[in-house]
């Protein structure tokens, strides 16, 4: 199976200040606030929606074509590291005035955030064209990008009859009704977790039931309660989560899940399997600070999702996926 993942691109720079933020704010001056703080660490970490679903996709044995917009920071290291991860960058338009989407975050020992969020090159997402990528795909995922980006990408494919998946996730939230709409209408895939499906309700005017109605199979995330499988015919399924598991960070996760659920389709695999499969590598991600820091082996892998799923899911997973 073909398939293509487009959105966002971007690297984290996360920092922690070792003290409070409130300590340094004075009231009555906040109409001229002008501060510096000295970190004590910087953590610079690979992200960005689509680069996260693909480098999973590559972990699983799939090579994806990654689609989104980059900066010319993009070759100095991000390129190789997705390439060796398995992934296919040569749908990445590499912009010539804009650096890579990056993420600027400062965190207090208070748990305060100061962050600063840059969409560069990301902006650019709007003048890749699918069809110039590749007109062969089984299935485009596009995810949150440029929204103009987002929109051309879900026509083109609505347009030429290419199967797509919608996850709109961190744009839903400034995103109006009718965009919405035009996002996921035709879908043979909605991915969202639970919040998020209820905005999508909100935000069109659908009920559950009209939703499922413009769209083929809904896949819900549930976070530690697992994930709902609503096919357009047939009965719902639910997958609990993977038992065990000791969150690091959250970061990612959802990301992650929509990879193991996609390569479990894209293997042949049922629903309730590739749940189990998007549940199994969910685990690893949270797990791990940075979205794109775990370690994936053949062994440990199933070996985790049999002890949760039992050893019938583990051999069918084991026969169906091309684990390292």
């Amino acid at each position: 199976m073909h398939l293509a993942i487009a959105g966002s691109i971007a690297t984290d720079h996360l920092m922690t200040f070792p003290g409070k933020f409130a300590d340094s704010l004075v009231p009555e001056e906040l109409d001229k606030i002008a501060l510096s703080f000295l970190v004590e660490d910087l953590d610079v970490r690979r992200g960005g929606c689509a680069a996260n679903i693909s480098f999973a996709l590559g972990k699983l044995g799939h090579r994806p074509v990654l689609v989104g917009a980059v900066g010319q920071d993009f070759d100095v290291e991000y390129r190789g590291w997705l390439e060796s991860a398995g992934v296919d960058t040569s749908g990445v338009l590499v912009s010539e005035t804009r650096h890579t989407a990056r993420f600027v975050c400062t965190t207090d020992s208070a748990l305060a955030q100061i962050a600063t969020f840059y969409a560069g090159a990301m902006s650019e997402a709007r003048d890749i064209d699918i069809l110039q990528v590749g007109s062969d795909f089984d299935l485009v995922l596009v995810g949150p990008d440029d929204p103009d980006g987002m929109l051309r990408h879900t026509q083109t494919c609505r347009e030429h009859g290419i199967p797509f998946a919608a996850d709109p996730s961190q744009q839903l939230a400034w995103a109006d009704g009718d965009l919405i709409r035009q996002l996921i209408d035709g879908a043979a895939y909605l991915f969202s977790n639970d919040y998020e499906s209820a905005l999508i309700q909100q935000k069109t005017g659908w009920t559950e039931d009209e939703v499922q109605a413009h769209v083929g199979t809904r896949v819900v995330t549930r976070g530690k309660d697992g994930v709902s499988v609503y096919p357009a015919d047939g009965e719902p399924v639910h997958v609990g989560a993977i038992n065990g598991v000791v969150a690091v960070d959250p970061t990612g996760v959802g990301d992650s899940f929509r990879a193991g659920f996609l390569a479990g389709v894209a293997a042949g695999l049922d629903h309730e399997r590739s749940a189990q499969v998007g549940c199994t590598i969910a685990a690893s991600v949270v797990e791990t600070k940075g979205t794109q820091e775990y370690v994936l082996t053949r062994e440990g892998f199933l070996e985790r999702l049999g002890a949760t799923y039992g050893s019938a899911a583990a051999d069918e997973v084991g026969a169906a996926l091309a684990l390292a």
